[in-house]
């Protein structure tokens, strides 16, 4: 089984890029998923969370305040680091096993889409990377929509490694300016290495 690691920053396209490739079929995990799995109520990372953070990051149904946490997390980087040591440990565990299923499912192609591929140290688990990208310009117009303020946008973005640093990491960039059959032509080309 060829394994692809999937990366980019926020906005950029790693979701786009995600379904392209599962419409062709490909096993396709999203770690932002896992993310949200990993910290569903009774689930020990989230209790972990509320030791660290306090039991106001938590709703009275017992789900994760995603965006309490992030007023926390995003303004206070040990804080953010400290998040991190308690799920991506977690999420890791859980795309790996996702990979064992799919190499005794005999499955020829995966891909893990992971937005701190390189941050996290993962590029080793992967027998090439791809790089979705676009101008910064771009990137902001598609997070307009997620109704952050211009601060929260900038503190996620900085929470990231720089574009430039993490396409010259990749084996492959997908510019995603383009309309989706280009990027869906340039993933194309890609998986067919």
């Amino acid at each position: 089984m060829k394994i692809f690691g999937l990366t980019g920053g926020i906005g950029m396209g790693k979701s786009t890029a995600a379904q392209l490739l599962a419409r062709r079929g490909f096993a396709v995990v999203d770690t932002d998923v896992l993310a949200r799995q990993v910290v569903e109520p009774g689930q020990p990372a989230l209790l972990d969370l509320a030791a660290e953070f306090g039991r106001g990051i938590i709703g009275q149904d017992g789900r994760l305040l995603r965006e309490k946490l992030a007023e926390v997390v995003f303004a206070d980087e040990p804080a953010r680091l400290r998040l991190e040591a308690i799920v991506h440990p977690r999420i890791r565990a859980a795309w790996m096993r996702q990979l064992e299923d799919w190499r005794q499912q005999r499955k020829p192609l995966a891909v893990v889409v992971i937005p701190l591929l390189f941050e996290t140290d993962a590029k080793p688990h992967f027998d090439a990377t791809i790089c979705v990208a676009c101008s910064v310009k771009t990137q902001l117009a598609r997070l307009k929509p997620r109704g952050w303020t211009a601060e929260q946008i900038e503190k996620r973005r900085l929470a990231q490694w720089p574009i430039e640093r993490k396409m010259a990491l990749s084996d492959y960039v997908v510019w995603t300016e383009g309309s989706l059959e280009v990027h869906a032509e340039q993933l194309n080309r890609i998986v067919a290495v």
